[in-house]
């Protein structure tokens, strides 16, 4: 539940941002004279602090998203607001609704390559392609392009509907469940926020000549990724990037929040560097996403954490170690009857004689791994998360002094 809450998380912040740009549409009338400079400049201040703010964590996505929205706006405002019936701003037009949205749509679904080196300079120069593209249909006066460009291929509304052309509206339709989809895989904040950025722009698209409506929905997609700037780095900082679960930061600022009563696990894995040894670095990760994804799911309000190396700990808060131990010895036990296939890099080649079934993989080729645990709780001998901890991986050696795959207190 918690992972799908992060999952939906930037989607939320995406609505609750268009439900605010409707609201300012609404009322923008009602703002005082010294505030009426936003509707104008403001998709520009926003560009200029959220590229900075990209920039400075290196996100290029991001960069490059803004960067396609604030010059989609420069042309709105020099081109669009007088009309669409001039050659040059039917041209302009058309070109904003397809490229900017295909463009972000292309962005969400590539991986993050940073913005300042070879991978930013190939982005910036689709940019200004498109934009060249665009300036030799207009000064061509390539009517043939634009013609087909506003083509209709669907008469019932609300195909027919509006001012976008049919194509605009297929690539923007096509754009969103694209840069959805990169979101739902990657989990990625970015992506998501570009998701609603392309809705945001259709928004502002839909009403070309609206200079207030363009500018405010404008200023909402360049939110949108800027925020998500803000929460993919709060990710990759108290995440770990491997298993998935909240990383050693994390728990350094859940133990500085801590109450009086709490009990701490350690746990590590058995025999891991000789596992690593024998089946190799990339089977040796799946063994920890899977030991990880066990440990997330613990009862008893257990909280994961991923330590470092093979070492894991869970945090129960408000809980004495006599309650947590039945959590913690029923997920030791559902580690231990995990059955693993022996697969490396090829992951869609089947081992032969093996049968994917509910606790793993079951045949000749299937392998599964233990975990020794250490638990300790806050009393008086162990006052401070710090010297839990530490009674807890004490307790942890024990189990692996006494045969391993077992728990000790």
């Amino acid at each position: 539940m918690r992972a799908l809450l992060r999952t939906l998380a930037p989607f939320a912040v995406a609505a609750a941002l268009l439900a605010a740009a409707f609201a300012f549409v609404f009322y923008s009338a009602a703002l005082p004279a010294s505030l009426a400079g936003i509707k104008v400049y403001g998709p520009y201040i926003v560009f200029a602090l959220g590229a900075a703010l990209a920039t400075g964590f290196n996100r290029g996505r991001a960069v490059f998203a803004l960067l396609a929205l604030v010059i989609a706006y420069a042309a709105q405002q020099g081109w669009l607001q007088q009309g669409l019936n001039a050659f040059p701003s039917r041209v302009i037009y058309a070109g904003l609704t397809v490229f900017v949205p295909a463009f972000l749509a292309l962005l969400a679904v590539l991986p993050e390559r940073g913005a300042l080196n070879r991978h930013g300079v190939v982005r910036l120069s689709v940019i200004l392609a498109l934009a060249a593209f665009t300036a030799w249909v207009v000064a061509a006066g390539q009517g043939e392009i634009a013609d087909w460009a506003y083509r209709k291929h669907l008469d019932p509304a609300p195909f027919s509907a509006g001012r976008i052309p049919q194509l605009g509206l297929a690539v923007i339709a096509l754009s969103v469940l694209a840069a959805m989809a990169a979101a739902l895989i990657t989990r990625s904040a970015v992506a998501a926020a570009l998701a609603g950025a392309i809705i945001a722009f259709a928004i502002a698209a839909h009403v070309p000549t609206a200079s207030v409506t363009f500018s405010v929905f404008t200023m909402a997609a360049e939110l949108m990724v800027a925020i998500a700037v803000l929460q993919d780095t709060h990710r990759m900082a108290f995440r770990d990037e491997l298993t998935g679960i909240p990383s050693r930061r994390a728990l350094n600022e859940q133990l500085a929040a801590l109450g009086n009563r709490y009990t701490i696990a350690m746990l590590d894995v058995d025999h891991f560097k000789k596992f690593n040894d024998t089946y190799g670095h990339d089977l040796g990760d799946q063994v920890l996403k899977m030991v990880a994804a066990h440990i997330a799911r613990v009862g008893g309000g257990g909280k994961a954490f991923r330590y470092g190396g093979e070492e894991f700990t869970v945090l129960f808060q408000g809980t004495d170690a006599d309650d947590a131990v039945p959590h913690l010895e029923a997920l030791r036990e559902d580690i231990e009857s995990y059955r693993m296939a022996l697969r490396g890099s090829d992951r869609r080649t089947r081992t032969k004689g093996a049968k994917r079934q509910r606790g793993g993989w079951r045949g000749r080729n299937a392998v599964s791994v233990t975990v020794s645990i250490g638990v300790a709780e806050r009393n008086g001998r162990s006052g401070t998360p710090q010297v839990v901890i530490e009674a807890a991986d004490r307790a942890l050696y024990r189990a692996k002094d006494k045969g391993r795959n077992r728990l000790s207190r």
